[in-house]
């Protein structure tokens, strides 16, 4: 049987849309910090709040998204949030002073919340189904990109030339961001012209998609652990020593994510979730353990291997997870679900470890993270793993029984 088409104008065109996004995010994520401490004159225990700010901002609107795309459509809502997250772009340009900086997050959060839940929903119906998780996968690629893109062209352009090269490289990335959403073509399918089999769904079930609700809390745990590598790797390494391989630490991440890329989302299809998810979230653990041991920027830049190894192939695999949980006019939702738990995981774990880097030093940070990513190995399992591996045996048994 010849597979259906992957790799349609379609699925660059959403699949660079949320690329562009995330460089930003990334960017921004890494360098707003050395911003606020350099040119604010912010105190260490407020540097969380730059992050938490903009995530708290993008979980409020996500429900919102998610259902505003069963009105007003996908591509309405995403041109509307790329659109937020241009201006928002643009206005870093003029922050003089923290309160500013982190009423700025607010705004920038909601462009960020509403164009990656759309993103999100249109790659769910672009990619065939029979190839969910390799299309999921290759789709997770460009934002695990944007992580090494964003955070090495934004240290790279503090450490040489300045925080306002940083913000214009935002502004152009956040162009090319609209520029990518006005060429994709989604057909707009609205609550009110769908069929009498589709109800819209009323209450809390119209923003939350409940059978995606599983594997959202397990993203909940894992992005928490994964708040102290981009939160505060930047200021870890500058503390550390490790100033130029700060800028490589993302780099040797996509290395090892895109070596690993072309095997792991045909296993999760062929092999089954599980398979790929427990190994990456171990490898997660190893990396955040070896950065709270790091002395030298070699074992500084194995960590990134191992978390990029990790982190990346999560993420792709849980949404994937979650996506597939629901029906297909409800995927908008099931992906406003999981980045709410997932990006409610990033934004408390960046605010209460910088509390607990004050007091227990990042190595001490780092450990602690290293025992919560072990921890989703277990919720994942209670959660979603053991179900998953009892459907598949009975999967297998139905196909010998045929």
């Amino acid at each position: 049987m010849q597979k259906s088409k992957l790799w349609t104008k379609d699925f660059l065109a959403v699949s660079l849309t949320s690329f562009f996004v995330f460089v930003i995010f990334y960017m921004l994520t890494v360098t707003l910090p050395l911003f606020a401490t350099d040119e604010l004159h912010a105190s260490k225990q407020s540097l969380g709040l730059i992050v938490t700010i903009f995530l708290v901002s993008g979980i409020v609107f996500r429900p919102l998204a998610g259902k505003w795309m069963t009105t007003l459509g996908q591509k309405k809502v995403l041109l509307i949030g790329v659109f937020i997250f241009l201006i928002g772009s643009i206005l870093y340009m003029n922050i003089h002073s923290l309160s500013a900086l982190l009423l700025l997050r607010v705004l920038h959060g909601i462009g960020f919340g509403m164009s990656t839940t759309a993103t999100g929903a249109i790659v769910a119906n672009v990619i065939p189904e029979q190839r969910k998780g390799e299309g999921m996968g290759y789709y997770a690629t460009f934002m695990n990109l944007a992580m090494v893109v964003g955070p090495f062209v934004g240290l790279t352009l503090t450490n040489t030339l300045s925080h306002t090269a940083v913000f214009t490289v935002a502004v152009v990335s956040s162009v090319l961001a609209v520029l990518c959403s006005l060429v994709l073509r989604v057909p707009d399918v609205q609550a009110s012209s769908a069929t009498n089999e589709i109800q819209p769904a009323k209450g809390l079930a119209a923003f939350f998609e409940y059978r995606s609700l599983p594997i959202s809390v397990a993203g909940l745990v894992v992005a928490f652990s994964y708040a102290s590598v981009i939160s505060f790797v930047s200021i870890y390494a500058k503390e550390m020593g490790f100033t130029q391989a700060s800028s490589f630490f993302f780099v040797v991440y996509a290395v090892c994510l895109l070596a690993s890329r072309p095997f792991t989302g045909k296993w999760f299809d062929q092999y089954g979730e599980n398979s790929v998810v427990y190994p990456s979230i171990l490898s997660l653990a190893i990396g955040i353990f070896l950065l709270s041991q790091a002395t030298t920027s070699w074992v500084f830049l194995l960590a990134g291997a191992l978390i990029g190894l990790g982190f990346g192939t999560i993420t792709s695999s849980f949404q994937s997870i979650a996506v597939k949980k629901a029906s297909p006019h409800r995927r908008g939702v099931a992906t406003a679900t999981f980045f709410v738990f997932f990006d409610s995981g990033m934004g408390l774990g960046s605010f209460l470890l910088g509390i607990l880097s004050t007091a227990a030093g990042y190595k001490g940070m780092y450990m602690f993270c290293s025992i919560i990513a072990l921890l989703a190995i277990a919720v994942y399992l209670v959660l979603h793993g053991r179900k998953s591996q009892k459907q598949r045996i009975i999967s297998q048994n139905e196909s010998l029984g045929k």
